[in-house]
């Protein structure tokens, strides 16, 4: 027996482990796959996701590694990420596989068990609990599952959960190769007729090929060899830039889809399995990344006896229109990449837009998932929106706000000396921290920031709503 089964051990499987560990609950990850592969989809670690893992104090971790980049792209526009409002104003340059090792570190100190070759073959929900059913005939009790197993979910499909939207209108193909006559750019995006193409320097030696054609699907039992990548890259580009040696080679789509539902009953969808989209702007990593830390900590909450089940609704309340915003961003990507006159018309008009510096950021925030706001209410405009980091000093001494986020508890900021909010917080012992503390940058005199770092509830509002919010979000107080 087990509190929580996680079906998919990347990225998003593994931080919503770490955050329910932190909480003290104890999980099971299972993975089909007989152990890593080695191959990376995903290149890049947008701002949002580093601040939420510096909220946990394993950001560093990440940072040493990766390469820092202060721009992004819009469908091949670009975007400035320098004035981003963040201790991260870049997307940092890892690719998954290192994401992936590094988060399993962390997860394996906080005592998670990653089970392979553990393929879910069967779900069978109670009143009380989920059983979970193995290829090799193993079955595990658990309180909830949760579906993180990719954009083919088997979770998803023994749910019985939806997962409408639009099909593949293209091909794109990526290579990991070496390339005799790379460009002499690190990041090299070019557009042509016959669709586009990328050339990406991530490490000495090797090269990220990409390309996209607009003028055909592949069907699924379509061979993915170097030979058809050198093939479209030639059609493209022209030239095959010496390309040998290949890692990996993969295709996909721009087929844009997203679960009905992020709740079925003890199921629950987060990344892959609840969305997918074509990787324009490098979102899709990010944001189930994003989707455990929103639902690590409300489900440790319900499964520890805490809060109510009715917490969990609010995962899909919040999480649903973020991705529902990705997969529209996405879709505007793609069709503003496509060749024709038309495009080239609009990509011009666009082009002259993004460079007005409003509009630049708005897009940068949307990227970057820093803009994201859940719908907490309209009393202050702090409300639902992630935290900043800011500098404080407390009676033990300086220190920084994320700092007292690691602990994966809420925290109520104290900025004026109140002592109503020490009476109210006194209420909720090992769920919420009470810290008085000085900051001269302008906020407000206190907030209550949830586990995840957004805002729920800022003075002046009062005691009252105070235990409200409190009450919401962490459950019956003593």
């Amino acid at each position: 027996m087990t509190d929580v089964v996680i079906a998919g051990g990347g990225p998003t499987g593994l931080m919503l482990a770490c955050e329910l560990r932190l909480a003290g609950v104890d999980v099971t990850v299972l993975d089909r796959l007989p152990g890593r592969r080695g191959e990376s989809r995903a290149g890049g670690l947008h701002a949002r996701t580093l601040e939420v893992l510096d909220q946990r104090g394993v950001a560093d971790r990440f940072l040493t590694p990766g390469r820092p980049r202060n721009v992004g792209h819009f469908s091949g526009l670009w975007l400035d990420f320098s004035r981003l409002p963040t201790r991260y104003p870049f997307v940092l340059n890892l690719l998954q596989t290192q994401v992936e090792q590094l988060l399993e570190q962390w997860a394996a100190e906080l005592g998670v068990r990653v089970r392979w070759s553990s393929e879910v073959t069967g779900v069978r929900q109670g009143a009380d609990g989920v059983e979970v059913a193995v290829a090799d005939g193993t079955t595990f009790d658990a309180a909830y599952l949760a579906g993180c197993d990719g954009g083919r979910s088997t979770v998803r499909r023994l749910a019985g959960i939806e997962f409408p939207g639009t099909p593949a209108t293209l091909t794109a193909l990526l290579g990991d190769v070496e390339l005799t006559d790379p460009p002499g750019e690190p990041v090299f995006m070019r557009r042509t007729e016959h669709g586009d193409f990328s050339v990406l320097g991530f490490e000495p030696g090797w090269y990220r090929v990409m390309t996209t054609e607009y003028d055909r699907v592949a069907g699924r039992d379509e061979p993915v060899t170097a030979d058809r990548l050198r093939e479209s890259l030639v059609k493209i580009a022209g030239t095959d830039f010496g390309m040998h040696s290949p890692r990996w080679i993969s295709r996909y789509g721009d087929a844009a889809r997203q679960a009905a539902d992020y709740r079925r009953g003890r199921v629950l969808l987060a990344g892959d399995a609840a969305h997918i989209h074509y990787p324009a702007g490098g979102q899709g990593l990010n944001t189930g990344v994003q989707d455990a830390v929103n639902l690590g900590w409300k489900l440790a909450a319900v499964v520890r006896g805490h809060a109510p089940e009715s917490l969990l609704d609010t995962y899909h309340a919040e999480r649903h229109p973020v991705g529902h915003r990705v997969l529209h961003n996405t879709r505007a990507q793609t069709a503003l990449g496509r060749p024709g006159a038309q495009t080239e018309a609009l990509r011009e008009v666009f082009a002259g837009l993004i460079e007005i510096d409003d509009v630049n950021s708005a897009l940068a925030g949307m990227i970057s998932a820093l803009d994201v706001r859940y719908p907490l209410g309209d009393a202050d405009p702090l409300l639902g929106r992630r935290v900043p980091d800011l500098d404080l000093v407390t009676e033990r001494g300086a220190t920084r706000l994320f700092t007292l986020l690691h602990p994966g508890r809420a925290v109520l900021l104290d900025l004026a000396g109140d002592p109503e909010l020490a009476a109210v917080a006194r209420s909720w012992p090992g769920r919420l921290d009470l810290v008085a503390a000085k900051c001269t940058q302008p906020v407000p005199d206190a907030v209550l920031i949830r586990p995840d770092g957004h805002v729920a509830w800022v003075a002046p509002q009062g005691a009252e709503a105070l235990r409200a919010a409190c009450t919401t979000w962490l459950g019956q107080g003593r």
